[in-house]
């Protein structure tokens, strides 16, 4: 278990506020992000807090594992974002918890959990949920699941994120241009992939 990993997303999650406070919303959500900037450039950055969801996610016993750049800040990656993507098992038990956490954060729209890749929104956050079943180029991203790193965050809870080497590859199997800077940037902080 990583004690600082939580820590470094509680200080991103500080500067993302700091840095947006001014911002005026474009209306651009995390749907409409580029592959250069990222959802950071959008209005899902303005008020982006994923602490209530992920609490909901470890109090509901999920076992989603968070994944994109929420993921790569853990690792100690410093560009910011503004959506936080999740990589679960398909599974009908699974399906229940997400459910259960969504609804306990908010959610008045629930996704269609039968599919491999569907958007979300609660209080603080929106993003992706992910299944195995959704193609990553080459990669089959099944394994991340038990590969998962663990951290700790001083409110109590559990959060289950992408262990940095599987994070690389999965940056890399995208291979937009923002995945391949944060990919350089992630193997500079100890990746060996």
């Amino acid at each position: 278990m990583n004690p600082t990993a939580a820590l470094r997303l509680r200080q991103a999650i500080t500067r993302t506020g700091d840095a947006t406070r001014d911002r005026v919303p474009t209306g651009r959500g995390p749907e409409d992000a580029d592959d250069s900037e990222g959802t950071f450039a959008t209005d899902g950055a303005l008020g982006f807090d994923p602490f209530p969801f992920l609490r909901a996610l470890a109090d509901a016993h999920s076992h989603a594992v968070v994944i994109g750049q929420v993921a790569g800040i853990m690792h100690g990656s410093t560009e910011l974002t503004g959506d936080l993507d999740l990589l679960w098992d398909g599974t009908p038990d699974e399906a229940r918890a997400l459910r259960e956490a969504l609804a306990r954060s908010g959610c008045t729209e629930p996704p269609d959990l039968d599919r491999a890749q569907v958007p979300y929104r609660v209080t603080g956050a929106d993003g992706d949920l992910c299944t195995p079943a959704l193609p990553w180029g080459a990669m089959n991203v099944a394994p991340c699941l038990t590969r998962a790193e663990t951290t700790r965050d001083p409110a109590g809870f559990t959060i289950r994120y992408a262990a940095l080497d599987d994070l690389i590859r999965m940056r890399r199997a995208l291979g937009r241009p923002k995945d391949h800077r944060r990919a350089d940037e992630l193997a500079r902080l100890g990746g060996r992939v």
